[in-house]
């Protein structure tokens, strides 16, 4: 054969060979230690996390293959530095990232002021937002700056056994003029669907969980202290919330147990087949249970831009105390926007006022 036809035979072949995939591996193990770790190491399937501080103002980034394994085998710290965040991201699907109970410290009394994400100063959010699917386990953060979790998952996901301690928070510091110095403090934000969350602990000044859209959620067996309690919302325009429970769950002194939350100006949006199963709440300081279609306000005039249907507290009981100047049950509906089925025969309230009921003639076997 001609040396042409020869080199353009390889020239061919050249061509025709596929570029080698740089997100591929056959099972190597990746070992972060700092940074500039990252890009290696997530080209593995295991991903070994260990003890470091992420520098100020750089968000730690994990971008997964498929099927990755996580272990977090050191404490996690962020620098301080006032920005928009986040502290953590990871993505990919069918991960199982395992915390192993290691501490990921957000510095929040650095940030802390009294204002959380509403004013002063900005502070970096979430700490850890998760867009993975799979599992996450034992996972440990302390001092998040502002809201902590931030769900958007692309397939089924399932957290367990996770601690959000913002306890520190609850007292004054020099910026919060004489106010609790976190606010905001969110432990979990879920926007997804097929999302459990189970066997955690909350300690914050915000919502232990809030779900802002998604349908098949489910949050059980976990215990939330001081905060808002578990919400739905605040429901803005152009968005579903179907099927959630709710259950097993104690929630001890936060401000209402379980509130439901829709933008006053929210329009085409909808909340249906919320059901709460076998709770506890426990010295509930403003409401036990709050549905309000005024947010901002509580219990202001309502919209009716949001339809909500079908909200259940059975079969098994629901018990919840508040404080004697608390109001047990307040309902502010937006004229005919509450709708279906409200089967409240298992919801027993005690030790507070009666509440208003506005708008809402759909609950049955129960009253205040």
């Amino acid at each position: 054969m001609f040396p042409w036809i020869i080199l353009a035979s390889l020239s061919t072949l050249a061509k025709a060979a596929p570029a080698p995939d740089h997100k591929s591996s056959s099972g190597c193990i990746g070992t972060i230690s700092s940074l500039s770790d990252v890009s290696t190491a997530v080209l593995c399937t295991t991903v070994n996390i260990n003890a470091f501080t992420v520098p100020a103002g750089e968000t730690f980034n994990l971008d997964l293959l498929d099927g990755t394994t996580v272990n977090v085998l050191g404490e996690i710290q962020f620098g301080n530095m006032s920005w928009a965040g986040p502290l953590f991201e990871v993505k990919g699907t069918n991960i199982q990232f395992n915390g192993n109970g290691q501490i990921w410290d957000g510095g929040g009394p650095f940030y802390w002021d009294g204002q959380g994400s509403n004013s002063g100063v900005t502070k970096p959010r979430p700490m850890m937002k998760i867009k993975i699917s799979g599992t996450l386990s034992d996972v440990h953060v302390v001092n998040s700056p502002a809201q902590c979790f931030s769900v958007s998952n692309p397939g089924p996901l399932t957290i367990t056994g996770v601690t959000v301690d913002n306890s520190e928070g609850d007292y004054p510091n020099a910026q919060s003029g004489g106010l609790p110095a976190g606010h905001n403090t969110d432990g979990f934000d879920v926007s997804g669907s097929n999302v459990v969350v189970q066997k955690s602990t909350v300690t914050n000044q915000d919502d232990c969980m809030t779900i802002n859209r998604g349908s098949n959620i489910v949050f059980q067996h976990n215990y939330c202290y001081g905060g808002h309690g578990i919400s739905i919302g605040s429901i803005v325009s152009n968005v579903v919330v179907n099927n959630v429970q709710v259950k097993s769950n104690t929630v001890v002194n936060s401000q209402q147990a379980f509130r439901i939350k829709t933008d006053k100006s929210a329009t085409n949006s909808m909340v249906s087949n919320v059901v709460y199963v076998d709770n506890t709440a426990i010295n509930c300081t403003k409401y036990g249970i709050l549905v309000t279609q005024s947010y901002p306000a509580s219990l202001g005039t309502p919209g009716n831009g949001v339809t909500i249907s079908d909200i259940g507290f059975y079969p098994d009981t629901t018990t919840l105390t508040t404080t004697s100047d608390a109001y047990m049950t307040a309902i502010n509906c937006g004229e005919g926007s509450c709708t279906g089925t409200w089967d409240w025969s298992g919801l027993d309230t005690s030790g507070g006022e009666v509440g208003p009921m506005k708008n809402v003639d759909v609950i049955t076997g129960y009253t205040q």
